[in-house]
């Protein structure tokens, strides 16, 4: 439903209080375009706006709200970041993607882009190639940032902050540092060895992939999903597919479910053990990282894939080919032999004493925190926060297996760390229950040489290796998208390192960015 601009705010305010709304799932930028008195029917959204996917931790109930400005000039909505933290990086995204200044909002600066970069580039009429050509220097880093206050009369004064002081000792972590785990730059502001505050510097791996998509075809957007988190390429790629097919309307057959649902449990196995060893060799413990090599998945997945890392594997209506004819042989040989070997995973570092002391106690994340920042996945199931989207809103044939959710509630690196190696656990449980059941039946439903997808909006989201994947489709009836937009599950991540972080050791710093998991891809996208 549409809210004007000026009643939003109190609206929102509404909704976090009396209907328990906490989690902001999702915050979208749009571009809906100038008014045409012609086409426009009451309904039509028209503008630069925003989409607030809200949902009820309390109740479970969910909620869409959209809201826009026909000012394209100068347009202004109000920040709702005071109401959900996670709002602070997702607002700023729209700002740096269409220019909405965000009235309230404590930081306007470019998210993603570099802060001399001009134009918007996901407004429909701008032209990016044309305004910036290839430049080599360095950009600045700007230290102030201004904010949007709102006078009691309705006028707005600009306000500005310093974001570290003169006399602040600031150094920088990446992004050419191998334990942020990618690109990604944090400005860390010390006082002798205690972390007082960071400032996260993303989209040095920016390719613009949300922008692509709106130029191809539905079938060639698949192939830029597994480049997003490629540690969970089949997940990302069964979100895209699965919001396609329920736009269409699409069945696909119980084979692809089963075929669908095991693959993702593998690339979750194959995920949390690559966060094993990474994590281990980011505190020093060389052996332990020789553990994650993860040969006898990713031959599994070879074998009926082709790829290893980026699989190409799901389809619209389908997936690329019928499993292997040794597939369910390697599988079930595969089960034994991880649960059998995992022990070894524990006594070489869990049990280690160094690392219990560098883990245990460091960096926690509150329930409440994890909630208003969006942080799912294994982070916010060691807050105490039950956010396994398999459990909540089940897709592929999680309603017919029994696996339990793992939560704990000490919040620190500790329990991020237990949770991803008992999920392990549980993912093989699952393959277990459907590797011999897997039924007969097409593994690509007959599909339309041009696809169109009907006018409307779409959200569909899966359990990925680090938290809620999701795929917002907006659809205008044509063979391209008109907007496409991924629920990155490592941005709400990297957001809360600042909250985390303060107070502890810069040595900490290296623990947490460990366990959080973040992968530097998927939040630049």
């Amino acid at each position: 439903r549409y809210i004007e601009p000026a009643a939003l705010h109190d609206e929102m305010l509404r909704l976090r209080q009396e209907e328990q709304m906490d989690f902001l799932e999702c915050l979208t930028g749009m571009d809906w375009g100038e008014p045409d008195a012609a086409k426009d029917t009451p309904d039509t959204p028209r503008g630069l706006g925003v989409v607030y996917q809200l949902e009820s931790t309390v109740t479970g109930k969910r909620t869409a709200i959209r809201t826009a400005t026909l000012n394209r000039e100068h347009p202004e909505l109000p920040s709702v970041c005071d109401i959900w933290k996670a709002a602070d990086f997702l607002e700023r995204e729209v700002f740096d993607f269409y220019g909405v200044v965000f009235v309230g909002h404590p930081d306007m600066r470019r998210l993603y882009l570099r802060n001399d970069w001009v134009g918007y580039p996901m407004r429909k009429d701008d032209d990016p190639e044309a305004q910036n050509p290839l430049r080599m220097d360095n950009e600045e880093t700007i230290d102030t940032t201004t904010e949007l206050e709102l006078n009691p009369d309705g006028t707005v004064k600009n306000k500005e902050t310093q974001l570290f002081g003169d006399d602040e000792y600031v150094v920088n972590i990446g992004p050419q540092h191998p334990a942020t785990h990618g690109v990604m730059r944090f400005r860390v502001s010390l006082e002798g060895e205690i972390i007082k505050k960071i400032d996260a510097n993303c989209g040095y791996i920016h390719r613009g992939i949300e922008k692509m998509c709106e130029s191809l075809t539905y079938p060639q957007t698949l192939a830029l999903t597994d480049r997003l988190d490629y540690l969970g390429a089949h997940q990302n790629r069964h979100a895209l597919c699965m919001c396609i097919e329920k736009a269409m309307g699409i069945e696909v057959s119980e084979r692809v479910q089963y075929i669908r649902t095991i693959m993702d449990e593998l690339q979750r196995i194959d995920s949390h053990l690559l966060f094993y060893s990474c994590l281990a060799m980011d505190l020093g413990a060389l052996t332990a990282f020789f553990y994650g090599f993860r040969e006898k998945i990713l031959d599994i997945f070879e074998g009926t894939c082709g790829g290893r890392l980026i699989m190409n594997y799901n389809t619209i209506g389908g997936v690329q080919a019928d499993i292997a004819p040794d597939f369910q042989k390697k599988v079930k040989e595969f089960i034994p032999y991880l649960r059998g070997i995992l022990h070894e995973y524990h006594d070489v570092f869990t049990g280690n004493i160094i690392a219990q002391q560098r883990l245990k106690g460091v960096g926690v994340l509150s329930r409440e925190d994890a909630i208003a920042f969006g942080a799912t996945g294994g982070t916010g199931r060691a807050s105490g926060w039950a956010c396994d989207v398999r459990k909540r809103m089940p897709y592929g044939v999680y309603d017919k297996v029994d696996f339990k959710e793992i939560v704990r509630t000490e919040g620190d690196s500790w329990a991020r760390y237990l949770i991803r190696m008992d999920e392990i656990m549980e993912s093989l449980k699952i393959i277990e229950q459907l590797i011999d059941n897997i039924p007969e039946g097409a593994y690509q439903e007959k599909m339309k040489p041009i696809i169109r997808v009907p006018e409307g909006t779409y959200y569909a989201a899966v359990e990925g290796s680090r938290g809620e994947f999701g795929v917002f489709l907006e659809s205008h009836g044509d063979k391209t998208p008109y907007r496409l937009h991924f629920r990155s599950t490592g941005l709400p991540l990297v957001s809360t390192v600042d909250t985390i972080c303060r107070g502890a050791k810069i040595a900490d710093l290296i623990a947490i960015g460990g366990t959080l998991d973040y992968v530097v891809p998927d939040i630049d996208r």
